[in-house]
């Protein structure tokens, strides 16, 4: 028997999360059923998410649940999707080596980019900022972000980069952030491999923080600039072209059930408009499939 490829297993598995922990599932609005990821107000983001809760609960053949309500169901999606680059990044070493850090960071934690080998420095900025009260009224915290989910790379030692042969000694590439520092010294951070806003729904101008976040990133690294995606379960298609349209600061935009999508919104009578938006965005590599982010990850 064929073994089932690991990223198509591993989307499955994310969607059968997304329906047994309440992500994805039917509300009953005025009698009638409305996906979880769809507006209530809109008929065609109504369409749409119902097409593609058909669809995805035709292949689970899994009983839909009532879904969890506002920010339970966001942290519930953060930690499907962090769980979901768990299962599969990690068995790609073939593809791209190293020992790595895949987290959830969530609201609460006290991890934010400066943790990383990329914006050490803006640790000593945030120390000067809390010491001086003009700074704090010219600067606040805008130049903190919090990923939602990271990746990030430890640095190696230097056993592993000289395993094959002779790479580095002594005296060169001392500086380079992916070599550890000797036993003794201060080690070097983690390196920020990438920063991932899940964001269940694209809901008024929420949405648009990723990208505030992905200037922030940009703007103040030392450094590569990691991986900067959002992964998203928005039928809209309308909300998904206000983010992923344009260059420069977002990598990509990535749907839960992409390919569910798409045959939800060519089925539309009369919204012919809505299928090319949809498939512009696809032909123009601004909206991939979950599926897609793992090999994305290891360019």
């Amino acid at each position: 028997m064929e073994q089932e490829a690991l990223l198509a297993q591993a989307r499955k598995t994310f969607h059968t999360r997304l329906i047994d922990w309440g992500v994805l599932g039917y509300t009953v609005k005025k009698g009638e059923p409305v996906a979880s990821n769809a507006d209530v107000s809109q008929t065609v983001s109504k369409a749409i998410g119902n097409g593609i809760m058909t669809r995805v609960l035709n292949e689970s053949q899994q009983e839909p649940r009532k879904p969890l309500s506002g920010q339970a169901l966001g942290a519930q999606f953060e930690i499907a999707v962090c769980d979901f680059i768990a299962d599969t990044f990690p068995h790609l070493g073939h593809l791209r080596p190293g020992e790595w850090i895949i987290k959830r960071l969530g609201n609460r934690n006290a991890v934010t980019e400066k943790n990383f080998a990329q914006y050490e420095h803006l640790a000593a900025l945030g120390r000067a900022v809390e010491q001086d009260p003009v700074l704090q009224a010219a600067l606040g915290n805008d130049y903190v972000v919090a990923p939602d989910i990271i990746v990030a790379r430890q640095p190696e030692t230097d056993q592993t980069i000289n395993a094959p042969f002779a790479v580095v000694n002594d005296v060169v590439a001392n500086l380079s952030d992916l070599r550890q520092r000797h036993e003794g010294e201060s080690q070097r951070a983690p390196i920020l491999h990438a920063s991932i806003s899940a964001k269940w729904t694209m809901r008024s101008d929420r949405a648009q923080n990723s990208r505030t976040e992905a200037l922030n990133l940009i703007r103040n690294r030392k450094g590569q600039t990691p991986h900067i995606v959002v992964v998203t379960g928005e039928p809209a298609p309308s909300r998904l072209a206000s983010l992923a349209l344009g260059t420069g600061d977002i990598d990509c935009v990535y749907h839960a059930f992409l390919p569910e999508l798409i045959a939800s919104v060519d089925e539309l009578k009369g919204r012919e408009d809505l299928a090319e938006l949809i498939h512009t965005l696809v032909d123009g590599k601004r909206l991939k499939d979950i599926a897609d982010l793992p090999l994305d990850l290891a360019i």
